[in-house]
């Protein structure tokens, strides 16, 4: 395993195994803090490629002036160790000023999409997370790149971003990977104490409560949102942030479910620990994994 720090050196690598070895490269992207549902990707990029890339980079331009960047946890030692049990190939660890140089002013912005949910109360935030993830694909050129459901905006923003700009990136994206309570596994459960952890399983549980009001024939959004919103407030560490009942894929708010998968979104502050989970209801029977730009 070799750890890259230089855009130019890790461009060369992959360009190297593209051309001369004709072997498939998957990229996942991380900040660091590595737990297990970041593992659950590795382990899928290693079984559908030939070479895995893991970037380790926080990135400041999605964090907003009074978020967490300064204090987001890094270790890139005690990563290192860890990705070593699961063969990966290349760690690309960036530094800020290798990833925007001095005179950097190109930026992403996803237009609709990046406003909605998680946008309204983190502005910028999109633009941040689609910019670094150009830059990634751009670098690495990728065959395929993984992301978690849990962050689901996220990956529907990049795959629009991958369709609309023509990567050559197929998009996989899999299960969120929770803790035994449900909590969904996530860096920023370091912050929670153990009071707060177990005050956190309410977040899975409301969802879980919509899921199940969904299967006896609910079929009105904010009837299930409202099972999700009560459910919460019976919890007194957690204070709600949104629930949203959306299109899965336009993120479109709905009134009434269809024939289209529906995402059920929640933010959530448990103490002072902003947490977001989901749950997809009213799949299409198919294997929706993967979306190839």
């Amino acid at each position: 395993m070799e750890i890259i720090n230089r855009r130019q050196r890790m461009s060369s690598v992959a360009r190297k195994i593209r051309r001369d070895q004709d072997r498939t490269i998957g990229l996942v992207p991380t900040m660091g803090a590595l737990h297990e549902g970041h593992l659950s990707l590795v382990r899928e990029a290693r079984r559908m490629c030939d070479v895995v890339v893991v970037s380790v980079f926080v990135n400041p331009t999605q964090f907003g002036p009074t978020e967490d960047f300064e204090h987001y946890p890094r270790d890139l030692t005690k990563d290192t160790a860890l990705l070593t049990d699961y063969n990966v190939d290349f760690i690309f660890a960036p530094t800020a000023e290798e990833m925007y140089p001095r005179g950097f002013c190109t930026y992403v912005n996803v237009s609709g999409l990046s406003k909605l949910l998680e946008g309204e109360s983190r502005p910028g935030h999109f633009r941040g997370v689609a910019t670094v993830v150009s830059i990634l694909l751009n670098t690495v050129r990728p065959d395929f790149a993984f992301f978690g459901q849990k962050d689901a905006q996220q990956s529907v923003i990049i795959k629009r971003m991958v369709k609309d700009l023509a990567f050559d990136t197929e998009i996989v994206v899999l299960p969120t990977v929770r803790e035994d309570s449900g909590l969904a596994i996530s860096s920023r459960n370091l912050y929670l104490t153990e009071a707060e952890r177990e005050s956190a399983a309410v977040i899975h549980h409301a969802l879980a409560k919509a899921k199940e009001s969904f299967k006896k024939g609910e079929r009105h959004a904010t009837k299930l949102a409202e099972a999700v919103r009560s459910s919460i407030e019976t919890e007194p560490h957690a204070r709600l942030g949104y629930v949203s009942v959306v299109d899965a894929e336009t993120l479109e708010t709905l009134e009434k479910i269809e024939d289209r998968p529906v995402l059920i979104a929640v933010a959530a502050y448990i103490g002072k620990t902003r947490l977001i989970d989901n749950i997809v209801v009213n799949k299409v029977k198919k294997d929706a994994a993967t979306s190839k730009a």
